[in-house]
């Protein structure tokens, strides 16, 4: 008896040394997973198809310690090209803020505009419905019509919405849209005359049409923004499948560029490219994936755009005319697969392109962008604000001169993905989201 007794307890300590081993060997190999993106084998990209994203913790930008406001490992090995340029240090909102929801239920709520104190202009991507919506009396119109026929399959649909600088007397209203033409679909710019009675868009024409078609349905950018002169800069996605992503380095294709046009879809005089015979006169720069957010800073006039990276590297970048940004040559992220994406170049600058002033790893896939422009809450004067989509969050970035000093997350709670900001003449922060809800940040009694 005393022999089997020994016997079975040396099999027992063996046994529980060789669970042991392999215990230690699931953790590491559960360190080296990526856990924030989506399946690779999604109808769409990460930034766009990540309903099943759980959304950043609650208080993740609430650090008072230097400590970066990013709380989650990186997907890539790349490192930064100066020390600002990702991870900032959180900070936080010393106002007590109050958060409403107007309206809630509309579907994706991709752009808006606001045409009079508290009355915005609203887009609904997959209806291609025009709406009217009244921030105090928390009520939606009924659908403008007039709206132009749109392609929604995938990320198309009605897009953003701009008025025009006159509006009070021309009343024109500027949309982008996915349109099928020959060949595909474009990212197209229209114009039409809002009705007195506000019930239908007139004489509504296509003014610009980003070139090539592609029949694919994915990556439109489509913002808008006026400029000082009255002119339009219009943000393309390249639309990003491999190789037609290749013509955002191509000065002959309107794909992955900032352009500038006028009011007529006309190229601007001044653009960098008119006297070249080789390239399209309404191309600004170029070299950019996917542009959802633009723009112009407050104080320095500067153009600043977001644009969504493939899986982590979303960029923070100054448009100035002529640049290169290198997409896709270079990039600080990687493919949805894993994959490096050109043997794994990061350095901009090395290859002759521009630095990001920022960027984000894991992906934040970030949308539209609004600078505070407002002394309502004077602690987020010129703060660039951004709209999260996989993050499910709205990014404040505290910005002093070109450089990146601060990030906040709000509304981490909520689990939406943000589409939208602007920032209204009273000094409210709105944001729109996917799930078809607009939120409205003020100071607490206010």
């Amino acid at each position: 008896m005393t022999k089997v007794s020994w016997s079975r307890l040396l099999f027992f300590t063996m046994l529980i040394f060789i669970l042991a081993l392999a215990a230690c060997g699931n953790d590491e190999a559960s360190d080296e997973e990526v856990t924030d993106e989506p399946d690779v084998t999604t109808e769409e990209p990460a930034e766009e198809d990540a309903e099943t994203e759980e959304p950043a913790d609650e208080g993740a930008g609430e650090s008072t310690d230097g400590e970066p406001a990013e709380t989650e490992p990186k997907v890539t090995e790349f490192e930064p090209a100066f020390p600002e340029q990702t991870r900032a240090p959180a900070v936080e909102t010393e106002t007590e803020l109050t958060e409403e929801v107007v309206v809630d239920g509309l579907g994706v709520l991709w752009g808006m505009a606001e045409f009079e104190p508290n009355r915005l202009l609203v887009t609904q991507r997959d209806t291609a419905e025009l709406l009217i919506v009244n921030l105090n009396e928390f009520a939606v119109s009924e659908p403008i019509e007039g709206t132009p026929e749109v392609n929604n399959s995938g990320q198309g649909g009605l897009l953003d919405v701009a008025v025009a600088p006159d509006f009070d007397d021309s009343r024109l209203v500027f949309l982008t849209f996915s349109q099928d033409v020959e060949g595909g679909t474009v990212t197209a710019v229209g114009k039409g005359v809002l009705s007195e009675d506000e019930a239908s868009l007139e004489d509504f024409e296509v003014i610009f049409q980003a070139t090539p078609a592609y029949e694919g349905d994915l990556h439109y950018g489509g913002r808008i923004i006026f400029d000082e002169d009255g002119n339009l800069f219009l943000t393309t996605g390249e639309r990003s499948d491999d190789p037609i992503r290749e013509r955002a380095q191509d000065l002959d294709a309107y794909l992955g560029k900032v352009i500038h046009i006028t009011q007529d879809g006309e190229p601007v005089d001044t653009n960098p490219f008119i006297e070249d015979e080789d390239a399209l006169d309404g191309i600004y720069s170029y070299g950019h994936r996917n542009i959802q957010g633009i723009d112009f800073h407050p104080e320095t006039g500067d153009l600043w755009i977001v644009e969504f990276g493939p899986q982590a590297g979303d960029e923070l970048n100054i448009v100035e005319p002529g640049n290169n940004y290198g997409w896709p040559i270079v990039s600080y992220g990687i493919e949805y697969t894993g994959e490096l994406i050109n043997d794994g170049i990061s350095e901009h600058e090395a290859q002759g392109f521009i630095e990001p002033r920022y960027y984000w790893d894991p992906t934040s896939a970030p949308s539209g962008s609004s600078f505070y422009d407002n002394d309502a809450i004077p602690e987020w004067e010129n703060n660039l604000f951004i709209g999260g989509l996989v993050s499910s969050y709205i990014a404040r970035v505290v910005i002093e001169g070109d450089t990146i000093v601060g990030e906040e997350r709000l509304l981490t709670d909520k689990g939406e993905r943000f589409r939208d900001i602007l920032v209204t003449e009273d000094g409210a922060l709105i944001a729109s989201t996917d799930g078809g809800s607009i939120y409205k940040i003020t100071a607490a009694g206010e």
